[in-house]
């Protein structure tokens, strides 16, 4: 029978099939179910591994996940309605379909392929078109945010996630490694493969059609209607709009939609040579072929505010993008292609911002300051005399209070100016940024650094308003028959948990077919 070993430590030198063999025999077959990298101070960097193996005459079991089609006992259903092809909105409709219920999807951006066009000329030339944009279109804000499937949620919809990704196209090791990434080149051919299945499955998905009304009857929920009047019924509508659909937002609060503020995290987006974060990492054994670009995580907390600063978003070998949504607004974020093999390494540096102490009830206090940040930073550029370019400081002078004098190179396509982001933030955000940058040197010394810059402004961590709904039917506490879902709504925090809170409230109306 097989059996399976845990906490498997692995030099680097050493093969792991010759390890497994000297511990359990002959082996037939063997499948890594976890791999991490342990690179603390005091030793060599190892790998930690569990690891199924089967031994001579023995076969593994199954191992992925699967769904088997079915089809509702009741055959006479309406289509639920899935507004957002992000992967909250995907992945629900995926599982829904593949459960016997195909859906009717809307999207307010075009198709990935088309979607891309657009970005690049925001990038060349600063001409933004609100409904494709890094934040906007087939496959949602992850599309261009790295590919990360790295989440800390429990739920048991993540392997079904990760084996769907690598059923069109993402890479096998997602379903092992502790810090799961796909990479925004590779994801961008993955959401094209999971939008033909659908189709084949029996959705339609209707693209640049934007969601302007909810249609309901007493409450209850009846369909939608679109910017451009058309109108599609059914009595179960999943929202799955993003953190950047404020016009969502806002018509949601006209119409009486149960909402309540959330706290959440702003700050500036940092990089750095990646050749220093390795060395910081993995010391001497920097360059050894089977360590990849090397990530961190740090954190930092005062414990007399309650404020807490960490990174985000830990894009290694990566890029920073300009990632606004409105043309008076600049916003950074990070990605990198599964190779990770630019020469910079990047990561969100932000501050929580709890609601109820900065705002009380005011429900769009967190979604106002962001949108004022973000303007900030554009007026700070179009001061410099740019358009498109990034808001950007180097850190000394940002820890000393100082203009700089000249930048560093960047991983930015849309280039970059020197702006006083000291003087940009509020002192709110500022004072604790650089608090936590002066203690990060304590767990990464060196990661403070002449060789480092900031950048203007990382704000849409996550949307700073929930859409409030019933914990076992999944639907909005005002509005039965409106599924609010992901990150937009409130419910998620990345690519893995959007997906997996899809999937969640695909089963729950499955259930309700039964």
């Amino acid at each position: 029978m097989p059996v399976t070993i845990e906490n498997l430590h692995l030099g680097l030198d050493e093969d792991l099939q010759e390890k497994l063999t000297l511990m359990v025999g002959e082996v037939a077959d063997h499948r890594v179910l976890k791999q991490s990298v342990d690179a603390r101070r005091g030793r060599a960097p190892q790998f930690i591994l569990s690891v199924e193996v089967a031994k001579k005459g023995e076969v593994l079991p199954p191992h992925r996940h699967i769904v088997t089609p079915l089809t509702p006992q009741n055959r006479e259903f309406e289509k639920p309605i899935v507004i957002g092809t992000g992967p909250a909105g995907l992945f629900c409709a995926l599982r829904l379909a593949e459960r016997g219920l195909p859906c009717t999807i809307l999207e307010r951006g075009s198709a990935a392929e088309k979607r891309i066009m657009g970005i690049n000329r925001f990038w060349r030339y600063g001409e933004l078109n609100p409904d494709n944009n890094v934040c906007i279109g087939e496959g949602g804000a992850g599309l261009y945010s790295d590919g990360k499937l790295i989440t800390r949620i429990k739920s048991p919809h993540i392997p079904y996630v990760l084996n769907r990704m690598v059923k069109y196209g993402a890479p096998g090791e997602i379903e092992y490694l502790a810090n799961p990434h796909v990479g925004s080149d590779k994801i961008r051919r993955i959401i094209p493969r999971l939008r033909q299945h659908l189709l084949e499955l029996g959705c339609e998905i209707h693209f640049n059609t934007a969601f302007s009304e909810l249609l309901t009857s007493d409450s209850q929920v009846r369909g939608v209607r679109t910017r451009c009047g058309r109108e599609f019924f059914s009595s179960r509508v999943i929202v799955a709009t993003g953190h950047s659909a404020e016009d969502v937002l806002q018509h949601f609060a006209n119409v009486g939609v149960k909402m309540e503020g959330k706290s959440f995290a702003m700050g500036l987006r940092i990089e750095h040579p990646q050749a220093l974060i390795n060395s910081i990492q993995y010391r001497e054994w920097a360059d050894h072929p089977k360590l990849k670009a090397a990530n961190y995580k740090l954190t930092h907390h005062d414990h007399q505010t309650g404020v807490g600063v960490y990174s985000f978003c830990m894009c290694p070998g990566g890029f920073v993008l300009s990632s606004g949504t409105e043309a008076d607004g600049l916003v950074v974020n990070g990605m990198s292609n599964y190779h990770r093999n630019s020469p910079f390494a990047n990561s969100a540096i932000v501050v929580t911002m709890d609601h109820d102490k900065l705002f009380g009830s005011n429900l769009f206090g967190g979604l106002q300051m962001r949108r004022e940040l973000e303007q900030r930073a554009y007026q700070a550029v179009k001061m410099a005399g740019g358009t498109k370019q990034l808001p950007t400081q180097r850190l000394t002078d940002f820890i000393e209070g100082r203009a700089s004098r000249t930048l560093l190179a960047t991983s930015s396509p849309s280039g970059i100016l020197p702006a006083r982001l000291d003087q940009l933030l509020p002192q709110n955000l500022l004072t604790p940024l650089r608090e936590g940058l002066l203690n990060f040197p304590r767990k990464m010394k060196g990661f403070l650094t002449e060789d480092a810059q900031l950048y203007g402004v990382e704000s849409r961590t996550s949307c700073p308003v929930r859409v409030t709904r019933h914990e076992v039917t999944l639907q909005s506490l005002s509005h039965p028959g409106l599924y609010p879902a992901g990150e937009g709504a409130g419910y998620a925090g990345g690519i893995t948990s959007a997906a997996c809170d899809g999937v969640q409230i695909a089963e729950r109306i499955f259930q309700e077919h039964l």
